[in-house]
């Protein structure tokens, strides 16, 4: 009997698969961090014979090559990737036997890059399972603005296409085991749900229902902004990643801290957003460890800044340096735990900033007082509606533009309240009063302010 075991990594938003038979398996778009990777293997009991890459990754660094080196596996890399180091190239139709009668086979599935490719698991002849990765994901595909501007036009009809070959070859029970789609931005909109098959997607994605005309004009005005750091990716993956280094960064006192602050460095504090809106070291930054630390740390940090965390516990430093090493941010410069009032040098005092409701802005505008209202969501989001006069800066813009927010107390909200309290850190860094709004944004409707747009109120 086959076994599928799916290794989630949900602040990336991705999926990894471990596949295979009673001695041995295939891993499928393995993370940076290859011990989880082993670890599942043994207790399967298995010997990984194989790693398998559906495409150059451009939203993390890949395991696959150090996994390979590490187990003896054979590297299966899609023959039109360009790369640097030695590999098993792999072109459609090939195949490679994964234990007695569990063949995995190639299928080439450009159009979320030029080379994507998807492997389909057979059992006996009988189709088990397709690993699509980028490809046709649950209820979307990904997206094909990736790779080069001049060729997304082309890459979104070959992702049509691509799906549309899936859908044919396949039968209608066969899982569909996507890579993307669980909050990654390689994901042209997110999946609804975690579990698809190819007869399910038939029924539901617009890349098997919509002519390829109507599904490129429609997926290419749907397309959102790129995370910056996606840009090292690719090449970093491409020229083969170094063996990650999980061990514990040095850790630092008060004078340290102040240090690095002093030198332009970052300082992240991982704890929660209510934690640090109480009290932090002035001039440090909330990226809170359970929200999608890699995603926006990544994005908003001057690619190869020095970075030292603070956390409650040595644990979440631990995890935060796993997450981080995945999308190449390798080694903490520093790292801090306990009490927050030992982070500060004697005769100092944390800052702090308020946080609020919607409720409690409508009663300040309410009583005519002037404040300025900042909306970090994207540009997508807030097309369907916003606080009427705020005044909108992405997140991921935000630290190159804090110039450009007006005078004033500022209000600043997101749609949850996660990315208002990155925001608000940024503001309150830069000197500015800052009110942080730690609400959704149904709640602004509720609260009877005044939007514009298709959310707007009478």
């Amino acid at each position: 009997m086959f076994f599928v075991d799916t290794l989630e990594f949900e602040g990336l938003g991705n999926r990894s698969y471990l596949a295979g038979g009673p001695s041995a398996a295939v891993v499928i778009d393995p993370p940076r961090d290859i011990d989880q990777v082993i670890a599942a293997a043994a207790r399967r009991g298995v010997r990984i014979a194989f790693v398998a890459e559906t495409h150059v990754h451009n939203d993390y660094v890949t395991g696959g090559l150090e996994l390979a080196r590490v187990t003896g596996a054979q590297y299966l890399v899609p023959a039109g990737a360009h790369v640097s180091f030695a590999r098993t190239p792999i072109a459609d139709g090939d195949t490679v036997p994964v234990d007695e009668g569990l063949i995995l086979r190639a299928i080439a599935t450009p159009g979320h890059t030029p080379h994507h490719t998807s492997y389909a698991l057979t059992e006996d002849g009988r189709g088990v399972a397709v690993f699509t990765g980028g490809s046709l994901l649950i209820g979307t595909v990904g997206r094909p603005d990736l790779v080069e501007p001049r060729l997304t036009e082309q890459l979104a009809r070959a992702q049509h296409a691509s799906a549309r070959r899936l859908a044919d070859e396949l039968d209608d029970e066969v899982p569909v085991l996507p890579t993307h789609g669980f909050g990654s931005f390689c994901s042209s909109s997110q999946a609804e749900g975690d579990a698809t098959t190819i007869g399910k997607e038939r029924e539901t994605n617009d890349a098997l229902a919509l002519d390829v005309d109507t599904f490129v004009q429609r997926m290419l005005a749907g397309l959102e902004d790129v995370p910056a750091y996606y840009a090292h990716m690719g090449p970093a993956n491409a020229a083969g990643p170094a063996p990650v280094d999980l061990t514990p960064p040095g850790w630092a006192d008060a004078e340290e801290i102040a240090s690095r602050l002093a030198a332009g460095e970052w300082v992240v504090d991982l704890r929660s957003r209510m934690a640090f809106a109480e009290g932090h070291v002035a001039g440090s930054f909330n990226f809170e460890g359970e929200g999608k630390l890699a995603t926006y740390l990544a994005w908003l940090i001057p690619w190869g800044k020095p970075v030292t965390l603070l956390a409650d516990t040595p644990e979440q430093i631990a995890d935060a340096q796993r997450e981080l090493a995945r999308v190449g941010i390798d080694r903490p410069a520093a790292a801090a735990t306990g009490d927050p009032a030992g982070w500060i040098r004697e005769g100092e005092q944390l800052a702090s900033f308020p946080r609020a409701r919607f409720v409690d802005l409508a009663d300040v505008r309410e009583r005519g007082d002037d404040v300025v209202v900042l909306d970090v969501r994207r540009d997508a989001e807030r097309a369907g509606g916003y606080v009427d006069g705020s005044v909108h800066i992405p997140i991921h813009e935000l630290y190159g533009r804090i110039g450009e927010v007006p005078d004033g107390m500022v209000w600043v909200h997101c749609a949850g309240g996660m990315r208002a309290a990155i925001a608000a850190s940024l503001l309150d860094a830069a000197g500015r009063d800052v009110v942080a709004i730690d609400d959704g944004f149904d709640a602004a409707t509720e609260a009877g302010l005044t939007l514009t747009g298709p959310g707007r109120t009478d």
